[in-house]
C-alpha cells in the first residue's frame, strides 16, 4: 500500500460534516492554506482500536487553530467523535490519523482573518516510522544548518504546517548526506529536536530533554515524562549545549509517528540503547496497548 499515491488510495475521509470517498476529498487549487500556510494539523496513532490521547490531540488542534486565528467549528468531543467514524468507515484498528483545519479558497491574499476554517479528517494503516531493525541499534542523526526559529518570528506553540518546512529541509538533507533524521538547535544555539520528533539524553541516570520554548511540546514527550515521574527516573528539563548532548550515556526521540525511537549516532559519537531507554519504551509501548 505504501507505494500507492495518497491521493488514489480507497476509503473514506471526513470533510466539512461529509464521509467523502477517499478520491473525492480535493481543494481548490486557490487554497488559502496551500498558498499562505494557514493551516493547521494532528498526527493521532490509534492502537488496537483505540486512538491514544485522543482529546488532547483534538484540544491541541483547537489551540493551534486559535494561535493561527481560525475558528473551528466542531468542538473537542465532535471531533474526538469524528475520529472513530472515520476509522469506522475506513475498517481500522491500527491506524494513523490526520485531523486538519486550513482556510480555503473562499479569500486570495495575506490577509485572511475572514477567511472560514474548513475541517477534515482521514486516516490510513501505517507500521513503525523507522525499520524495527533501527529500533534495536538506534537511528542515525546529523546536526542540520537548519534552526527552529525565534518564537517572534514563527507561531511556534502551534501544530502549524507551514512551520514543518524547516523539517522537511533538514531530513532531506540528512537523508541525502546518508542519515536517518537531523538533529537541530534552535536559534540560540541550544539542542532543540530533530526534523520532527522531541529529544531527551540520558547521563549518569538522569534523564534530560529540551525546554520547549521554541518548538511544540509534545504529547508523546508529555506522556514520556510522566512515565519517568511513574518510574521514579530523575528528570531535568533545561536549555542542553550541543556539547552536553555529544557527552550523553543514551539519546532517544519522541514522538506520535516516532513513538520512542533510540538514537544510536550523532554525526561520529555512538550512543548505545541503554537502560534508560529500553525501560521507558516498554513503559510507553504498554501504555498504548493499555
Amino acid at each position: 500500500m505504501g507505494a500507492i499515491p495518497f491521493d488514489q488510495r480507497d476509503g473514506f475521509i471526513w470533510v466539512d460534516g461529509k464521509m467523502l470517498p477517499w478520491k473525492d476529498a480535493n481543494v481548490h487549487f486557490l487554497t488559502h492554506g496551500l498558498h499562505y500556510g494557514s493551516c493547521v494539523f494532528e498526527g493521532i496513532r490509534a492502537y488496537n482500536g483505540k486512538p491514544f490521547k485522543l482529546t488532547e490531540h483534538n484540544a491541541r488542534l483547537h489551540k493551534s487553530a486559535g494561535i493561527l486565528g481560525m475558528k473551528i467549528d466542531y468542538s473537542v468531543e465532535q471531533l474526538d467523535q469524528i475520529c472513530r467514524d472515520v476509522m469506522a468507515a475506513n475498517k481500522l484498528t491500527d491506524a494513523y490519523l490526520r485531523p486538519a483545519a486550513w482556510r480555503g479558497s473562499e479569500l486570495m491574499g495575506i490577509a485572511s482573518s475572514e477567511a472560514p476554517a474548513h475541517v477534515a479528517v482521514a486516516c490510513w494503516e501505517w507500521g513503525k516510522y523507522f525499520p524495527p531493525e533501527l529500533l534495536e541499534k538506534g537511528i542515525s542523526l546529523t546536526q542540520s544548518r537548519w534552526v527552529k526559529p525565534d518564537p517572534r518570528s514563527a507561531p511556534t506553540e502551534s501544530k502549524a504546517a507551514g512551520l514543518y518546512m524547516i523539517g522537511t529541509l533538514a531530513k532531506n538533507e540528512a537523508a541525502a548526506a546518508g542519515y536517518t533524521d537531523a538533529l537541530m538547535l534552535d536559534w540560540r544555539g541550544y539542542v532543540a529536536e530533530s526534523s520532527g520528533a522531541n529529544l531527551f539524553m540520558v547521563k549518569d541516570n538522569v534523564l534530560y530533554t529540551p525546554i520547549p520554548d521554541c518548538f511544540l511540546n509534545g504529547i508523546t514527550r508529555q506522556t514520556v515524562i510522566a512515565l519517568a515521574k511513574e518510574a521514579a527516573i530523575k528528570l531535568v528539563e533545561k536549555h542542553i549545549q550541543l556539547d552536553e548532548l555529544m557527552g550523553a550515556d543514551e539519546v532517544f526521540l519522541t514522538g506520535t509517528a516516532a513513538e520512542l525511537t533510540p538514537v544510536g549516532k550523532i554525526d561520529g559519537r555512538d550512543y548505545t540503547v541503554g537502560p534508560i531507554t529500553r525501560q521507558l519504551h516498554k513503559m510507553y509501548e504498554d501504555a498504548v496497548n493499555a
